[in-house]
């Protein structure tokens, strides 16, 4: 099995699993060493405790020889040896001339073997010795001089068998692999078990993803009984819906509103051509419906345009081109780029005040476009239209206002949503759509600001833009100045 497959086989696995499995494996190495912490720590408590022995019993052995009136005498106090001995049936004692370790006394045939072994043995400390019988088993021997009553010397060599050691050690290794593999299947148990029990709080959100659908967007998930660790989770799920909801509602008026407004026109332009189609018609009439299907299908271009305009600001697409505006300059070209169509009226257009902010150039024109050119087209003639400039510590204000015929307050909530007309016969007869203040609460959106509207009932309406003193830069729409439409 190749790595990459290794890994897809891994990660198809169940969270529990993998979880019950990682435990188990953490659990092996972790055993693992404690059971070789463990035998070391056991072996050397054994090997002191072997250390200990011996010495003590060499203690008493030179004790015993102190007593005894010459070496000549050892045989005849052979008990007295084997009283030191009753009872370890796994120490051998022999005894030796120093200078021609011949025997004077043997009290075991593994003793025996201890004197030619002795020469060659390996050193534990400084009194210990290691050396091992024919058979291949080991002993600990303790070797030296001792002296008897007369001051007569006599070696002596003291070995200890660790059979019982190695068997207690042997013992300790098999019980441990025996009890290992019960000990991993109760952890890999327990880790499933609680695994699965603290994931059970993830179904919730299983249920919920597999619910939901176009007509269940509203369903979220529950908090109850939510373990802190998922709170979060359950909060940014949720969160997620709720984008996923508004896009998808935002995408159904976007789809109905700009269904509903394009089958005026199309449905015109339909007529108009069904009729000149209906009988033979001279070059001039054609001309004329020609002409008159040419100014619907601006209006639809201009309408398609304004639409994808904001579906863009909504959505975010891309970054401000922002830089340092001077409101009053800004103002004051437009005020001249519409000042023909002011003339015509007999308005005047007043700029006043000053304030610098942060914004996109072509962007704030269209606002204040849109603005200024929904005052003329609603002020009454002769009069004056007033860009009111403000700068305040928290941003500056642009305020567009003229005398005109008051908006209802029942309206001012609604003057900036998509295609809504307070006078929809005299919009559609000037040739709006209802988006011009759609656009410019887009455009001060995307710039991190507002507009809001004021009407008062002596006739005076004010558009006011505020720009906050710090501007978020998100988007880079269309720049053209196609589109200025009314709401009013």
């Amino acid at each position: 099995m190749t790595q990459h497959a290794l890994i897809d086989f891994w990660a198809q696995k169940s969270l529990t699993a993998r979880i019950a499995a990682t435990s188990v494996f953490f659990g092996l190495i972790v055993t693992g060493a404690a059971i070789m912490v463990g035998f070391y720590a056991l072996s050397q408590q054994l090997d002191a405790r072997a250390a200990d022995e011996l010495r003590g019993k060499r203690d008493l052995l030179l004790h015993v020889l102190s007593e005894i009136p010459s070496p000549e005498a050892i045989p005849q106090n052979q008990h007295r040896f084997e009283d030191l001995l009753i009872g370890h049936d796994d120490l051998h004692l022999a005894l030796s001339e120093p200078q021609t370790d011949q025997l004077v006394a043997s009290f075991s045939e593994t003793a025996k073997h201890s004197v030619s072994a002795l020469g060659v043995s390996a050193v534990i400390d400084a009194s210990i010795a290691v050396w091992s019988m024919p058979n291949g088993g080991q002993l600990n021997a303790i070797q030296g001089v001792g002296s008897v009553a007369n001051r007569a010397q006599v070696r002596y060599y003291l070995s200890l068998d660790r059979r019982h050691d190695r068997e207690l050690l042997n013992g300790f290794i098999s019980t441990t692999l025996v009890a290992l593999p019960v000990l991993l299947s109760t952890v890999a148990l327990g880790a499933w078990f609680i695994a699965r029990t603290s994931l059970a709080p993830l179904r919730r959100f299983h249920r919920l993803a597999v619910s939901v659908g176009a007509q269940s967007l509203s369903r979220r998930v529950s908090f109850s009984g939510l373990p802190r660790e998922l709170f979060e989770l359950a909060q940014a799920f949720n969160n997620m819906l709720a984008r996923i909801d508004d896009g998808y509602q935002r995408l159904q008026d976007f789809s109905v509103e700009l269904a509903h407004e394009m089958r005026t026109p199309v449905a015109t332009l339909m007529g108009r051509t069904q009729v000149a189609l209906s009988k033979t018609r001279t070059a001039d009439d054609l001309k004329e419906v020609l002409e008159g299907n040419v100014e619907e299908l601006e209006r639809l271009s201009r309408l398609i345009a304004d639409m994808l305009f904001i579906a863009s600001t909504d959505h975010n697409e891309n970054a401000l081109k922002c830089e340092p505006l001077e409101l009053a300059r800004e103002a004051q070209q437009v005020a001249e780029y519409l000042s023909l169509v002011a003339e015509e009226r007999g308005l005047t257009v007043e700029v006043s005040g000053a304030a610098t902010v942060l914004g996109d150039r072509l962007l704030i024109q269209r606002a204040i476009t849109n603005l200024l050119s929904n005052a003329i087209r609603h002020a009454h003639a002769n009069s004056q239209v007033n860009l009111v400039i403000t700068a305040q510590p928290e941003g500056a204000t642009l305020a567009v206002s003229n005398e005109g015929d008051s908006i209802a307050p029942d309206h001012l909530p609604h003057l900036f949503e998509r295609f809504y007309r307070v006078d929809s016969a005299r919009a559609r007869l000037d040739g709006g759509a209802g988006l011009g203040l759609a656009i410019v609460r887009s455009i001060m959106a995307a710039h991190g600001g507002g507009v809001n509207a004021q009407s008062l009932k002596g006739g005076r309406t004010s558009f006011t833009l505020s720009f906050a003193a710090k501007m978020t830069s998100r988007l880079n729409p269309s720049r053209s100045f196609a589109g200025f439409d009314q709401a009013q």
